[in-house]
């Protein structure tokens, strides 16, 4: 019985040692790399996520309508030219022929557009604002999916670490399973289930493999360059709400969703106006010059010049005007009701998002725990088969109940890190600024400013 103790003694530290060198080589094997935190790789994906910058370019575009609306009070000019022939032949009189030629310019001024300009101005600014808000709330959700891609790398690169290892450990399980089964001390199904165990490790390991290509290949989707040394995330730690109740009013006041969400039925508001508009008289002012080179046959040429006001009545016109009135009205009720469509996401965002993250600090808690206990039980099976009051089964269920506690704690990590991140997104807080990411903050306010009062020019800003 001793010397069975030493040899399976042997076994132990040669199955050690062989862990130890396969460790050793995985190490001599990657090239070495400077590590990668959460917050570069968020750095990454907030400056280069072509999903972000498309909806960084369509709130620019949104910025137009302002300059758009606030053409309305703007003159507009036209300048005309004309040349021809003209011939006549008259009785008594005979035939003549004129060419005549004309040049002329046309300036017209808007006065009153039924309250038109105004009203299409407030509802371009409300636009505005409403793409601002939208452009936060898909900045949150670019950071949110980043943060979960890396966390996901994390996870799936320590469980694949994992199962490698007990490969390891059941190859060396199985080799003292066969040389015990030689001398006589155990059974061939002993051998069989070693070798069975074996067998399941290794496919777990090409699922684990298989999930790791699939988030890594999702990280450079999001963040676009490979996942390098990636260190362990940590969780959010910032000043998060007291109490889920304070999360969730924290929530509907600030999340950029239900911002835009209002500021979509503002802008749907004046909408309704702009339509009533086309309903109300119109006045502007007209001026017009032109010259005529040979306008008739007594007259070599002339200048004529005149300045008129226009009074413009509408009466009926097909009934267009009154549909879109109609249409402007159901517009504005479909934006009242998608704000309590936001407010029932975000709510629904922060109760999964707390609960997720309770859940996940009380998996940590009790993985840490099965870990602990897993390792005591394992060392006393295996003590016990030594003596033969246990059967290699019992070994190799305690080897997978404390492979399954680590898996479940990595796991469980990962899920706490994207609960926090999650929590924070969902309460509206989920910001480069706020989570202190080295980038140059894009503002699209400047775009704004830029374009509003802009008269002339076909280059936007950036040059294109």
């Amino acid at each position: 019985m001793q010397d069975q103790t030493t040899q399976d003694q042997k076994s132990r530290s040669g199955a050690v040692l062989t862990a130890c060198l396969v460790l050793a080589a995985l190490l001599l094997a990657t090239p070495k790399a400077a590590a990668e935190t959460l917050n570069s790789a968020l750095a990454a994906a907030y400056a280069s996520n072509p999903t972000l910058n498309a909806a960084r370019a369509e709130a620019r575009a949104v910025d137009e309508g302002v300059a758009q609306a606030l053409s309305g009070r703007r003159p507009s000019v036209t300048g005309e030219a004309s040349i021809g022939a003209r011939h006549n032949d008259t009785v008594p009189g005979g035939a003549t022929s004129t060419y005549p030629g004309e040049v002329g310019v046309t300036v017209n001024q808007p006065l009153f557009r039924g309250y038109q300009t105004i009203n299409s101005t407030k509802q371009a600014e409300a636009a505005v604002l409403a793409a601002r808000n939208s452009l936060r709330n898909t900045e949150q959700n670019i950071l949110l999916q980043a943060a979960q891609a890396y966390a996901d790398v994390v996870r799936d690169t320590a469980i694949v670490q994992l199962r490698r290892n007990n490969i390891t450990v059941l190859n060396e399980q199985l080799r003292a399973t066969e040389d015990r089964f030689s001398v006589g001390e155990v059974t061939r199904t002993d051998v069989a289930q070693a070798r069975a165990r074996l067998s399941a490790a290794q496919s777990q390991l090409n699922s684990a493999e298989a999930q790791l290509l699939t988030s890594r290949a999702t990280y450079i989707q999001i963040i676009g360059r490979e996942p390098g040394n990636l260190q362990a995330p940590r969780p959010l730690v910032g000043p998060l709400p007291a109490n889920l109740q304070q999360a969730i009013a924290t929530g509907r006041r600030e999340h950029p969703a239900i911002l835009a969400a209002r500021y979509s039925e503002e802008s749907a508001a004046f909408a309704v106006r702009v339509a009533e508009g086309a309903l109300l008289p119109s006045l502007s002012l007209q001026g017009s010059v032109a010259y005529n080179s040979d306008p008739a046959i007594t007259i070599q040429e002339s200048v004529t010049a005149q300045i008129l006001g226009v009074l413009t009545v509408p009466i009926y016109q097909g009934g267009g005007e009154y549909s879109r009135v109609r249409q402007a009205k159901q517009t504005r009720t479909q934006r009242m009701l998608e704000i309590d469509v936001a407010r029932a996401q975000v709510q629904q965002a922060v109760l999964s998002a707390w609960g997720g993250l309770q859940a996940a600090n009380a998996s940590i808690r009790s993985a840490q725990a099965q870990i602990e206990a897993s390792s005591v039980a394992l060392e006393g099976v295996r003590e016990e088969a030594r003596v033969g009051q246990r059967t290699t089964l019992d070994v190799l269920d305690a080897e997978q109940e404390l492979l399954d506690a680590r898996v479940n704690l990595v796991i469980a990590e990962r899920d706490r890190v994207v609960a926090s991140y999650s929590l924070f997104a969902a309460v509206g807080k989920l910001q480069a600024t706020r989570l202190g990411l080295a980038v140059r903050e894009y503002k699209p306010e400047v775009n704004t400013r830029q374009v509003r009062d802009k008269w002339f020019g076909l280059r936007t800003p950036d040059g294109q």
